[in-house]
């Protein structure tokens, strides 16, 4: 989560934006470069029509009214004038298309200048059947301006397109983002409630889709959980009266051999009964490091013939899961420690950048590497060093779900040290959100 906050351009709603920023940066100034463009043009065209039209509107009223006097700032101009400028050919490049395209619209051959720039723009024109200069006054051209009106309106627009693209593309990538946290709430176990189908058709397909595998799987794991516990509770029942049974006999020997495996199988039961037990765990959250040395003591005290188990608690008061469920990770661990580690056992707890993490590891023999990744699968017994009476093979699995059902992660390993130490280490971290808000409920959804 903090490295997606350090990088976010890496998520989808940052890259969305940079794609829509850079998308209305470049059609709008795409669009004021040609707007800039077409208007220069624009003003050309009008100021040549214009005087196109004065010249012939000129020549029109000499004909035929010749005794009535022009317009102001229209006069006729005796060739042999001397205000008559000269051909300038060392004129602006704008000027100089500007006479050019005058040119094209009036007959071949007509004369067309440019009148003394100190004065108001003029343009002098005369045909071959002209008697006279033709003056008429032009529209100045203008140079274009480096910022002008457009500019302010162009970045009001912009920005208003800009929040209304990223406004767009924040609704576009909620669902997914929801759906990425479903995904990830699914993947550790955790209940998932049914999301809304809501987006684009392909993101609504997927969010059916997946609603429909989240409720498959949850009626499976619930069919499953029912026939488990049904059995395991069927059981208890038998194995009292039999466990009862063996407390009758006289023979000493056969008696206690008839308990040891009555409690073996007791114990498996139980075990059962607890990993099909999916319901939500309503114990209030407890001090980790607290709690960790009560259990530690209450071990010891009732396990007669248990190895030492050490703490190391370091975490501090912030650390805090909810009692059950702590509980019943710390008698699994340590009832596997016991069963096939060897001492000392160690129970420590540590703050990190990221959280907290809690660990439990022994100094026997550990497990082979190719072994490792079978563990905590459900009903997995690793014979012959692994095995053992009253053992299902379900404890690091149950270890496992409530780790991952609280918004844990867990890993196993073995604890090789630098001298020669060796043994089985399961840490469990936990990050500051998961401890932080209360235990979620646990019930089925659906």
């Amino acid at each position: 989560m903090a490295n997606n906050m350090r990088r976010p351009i890496d998520s989808l709603f940052g890259r969305l934006a940079l794609l829509v920023v850079c998308v209305l940066l470049v059609s709008h100034f795409a669009w004021y470069l040609l707007v800039r463009f077409e208007r220069n043009q624009s003003q050309t065209r009008y100021a040549v029509e214009e005087a196109v039209f004065l010249v012939d509107a000129v020549r029109d009223h000499v004909r035929r009214e010749p005794d009535q006097p022009l317009p102001s700032r229209v006069r006729l101009v005796d060739p042999a004038s001397a205000d008559v400028p000269p051909d300038s050919t060392n004129l602006p490049a704008p000027l100089d298309r500007f006479l050019d395209d005058v040119r094209d619209r009036l007959p071949t051959s007509t004369q067309v200048r440019v009148g003394v720039p100190s004065k108001p723009p003029a343009l002098w024109v005369r045909a071959a059947s002209d008697a006279s200069w033709i003056v008429v006054p032009v529209q100045p051209l203008r140079p274009p301006r480096p910022l002008d009106r457009m500019v302010l309106w162009l970045g009001i627009i912009f920005s208003a397109g800009v929040m209304a693209a990223l406004f767009a593309a924040w609704q576009l990538q909620q669902p997914l983002r929801s759906l990425a946290q479903a995904v990830a709430r699914f993947g550790r176990g955790q209940p998932v409630p049914p999301l809304r189908e809501r987006g684009p058709r392909e993101l609504r397909q997927l969010t059916h889709g997946f609603n429909q595998m989240v409720q498959e799987v949850a009626r499976t794991e619930n069919d499953r959980a029912v026939m488990l516990a049904g059995v395991a509770h069927d059981l208890k029942t038998p194995l009292a009266r039999l466990r009862l049974r063996a407390e009758m006999m006289e023979e000493a020997k056969m008696r206690d051999g008839v308990v040891r495996d009555v409690d073996s199988m007791t114990h498996i039961v139980e075990q059962f009964l607890v990993f099909a037990h999916d319901g939500a765990d309503r114990s209030e959250p407890v001090e980790v490091d607290s709690q960790c040395e009560r259990v530690v003591r209450s071990y010891r005290a009732v396990s007669g013939g248990a190895p030492t188990v050490q703490t190391e608690l370091r975490a501090g008061p912030g650390f805090r899961l909810p009692a059950a469920t702590l509980d019943r990770i710390l008698s699994n661990l340590l009832d596997n420690a016991h069963a096939y580690g060897a001492p000392p056992v160690v129970v420590a707890t540590a703050r990190t950048q990221q959280g907290f993490t809690l660990t439990v590891s022994d100094h026997g023999n550990g497990i082979a590497a190719q072994d490792l990744i079978n563990a905590s699968r459900p009903f997995v017994r690793l014979d012959p060093a692994r095995g053992g009476n009253g053992h299902s093979g379900l404890g690091l699995a149950i270890v496992e779900r409530l780790v991952r059902r609280v918004g844990g992660e867990w890993q196993i390993g073995n604890n090789d040290e630098p001298n020669g130490g060796r043994g089985l280490r399961v840490q469990m971290t936990f990050p500051l959100e998961a401890v932080s808000r209360p235990a979620a409920a646990s019930e089925s959804v659906w």
